[in-house]
């Protein structure tokens, strides 16, 4: 399908079908609260030209689009948006009982190596609360929670760690919290890690994001048989151009 054109900014739809679409939303770009300008606000205006060009798209505009699940605005990646209720319910479905696998790209500050030998997956399993924490606290306030995050590493530069991560439990910003527990916070974050180290690599490196993506989901889509996979492209190139030019220091 087309992009979704948000002035100098496309936004790339990479699956859809009818009353659902799935898209690759760019970092700061927040999924709602922000009509006209946020992700669903684009996706309704999108979908509602579409249907009018074609009619193959099914949308209910009593129900409008809304996120079938979580994906902080600082963050970049894959998100599925339902344009009716019956949709928003069969892939809610699936992802509260956790039949959804979930997989990230991040760069984290530091030189993490797997627990567990190399190739292998890692555990992050420090309990946390439905409530975000901070930098001093990013376990959160309240009662914690059983949490769950594996990751594995893929390569290092001089001073970064490029690695794969997968979500078993889906509380607020668990991969960042996680990252931070670990003494390893994802690069760019201003909320978990350092606002110091997040000012040097946007003055020295023009890298003003978080380098946290989300990559691929696998799930079971309407009428389909089996799970599938669906994936962004590419690893974003700001993430890419960092973590190459921190190798090549």
């Amino acid at each position: 399908m087309k992009p979704i054109n948000c002035g100098s900014i496309q936004i790339q739809v990479l699956a859809s079908g009818n009353g659902w679409l799935v898209v690759d939303k760019p970092a700061g770009m927040t999924v709602h609260n922000m009509p006209g300008k946020d992700l669903c606000s684009l996706a309704s205006a999108y979908l509602q030209y579409e249907a009018a060009e074609n009619g193959q798209i099914c949308f209910d505009p009593d129900f409008g689009v809304n996120p079938v699940h979580r994906l902080d605005k600082e963050a970049s990646g894959i998100i599925i948006l339902a344009a009716s209720r019956e949709m928003f319910r069969f892939f809610s479905n699936q992802f509260q009982s956790r039949r959804v696998i979930k997989r990230y790209a991040a760069i984290l500050h530091g030189l993490l190596e797997n627990p567990e030998g190399a190739d292998l997956w890692g555990r992050w399993r420090w309990p946390l609360s439905d409530t975000a924490g901070g930098r001093d606290n990013p376990e959160g306030p309240g009662r914690r929670q059983s949490s769950e995050t594996l990751y594995r590493v893929l390569e290092h530069s001089v001073h970064y760690t490029l690695v794969e991560i997968e979500l078993l439990t889906g509380r607020k910003h668990q991969i960042r919290r996680h990252a931070k527990l670990s003494g390893h916070p994802v690069a760019g974050d201003k909320r978990y890690g350092s606002t110091r180290a997040a000012s040097y690599l946007k003055r020295n490196f023009d890298f003003d994001r978080i380098a946290l993506h989300a990559r691929a989901l696998t799930l079971l889509l309407p009428d389909g048989k089996k799970p599938e996979t669906i994936e962004t492209p590419s690893i974003p190139g700001q993430m890419v151009e960092l973590f190459q030019k921190d190798r090549n220091c």
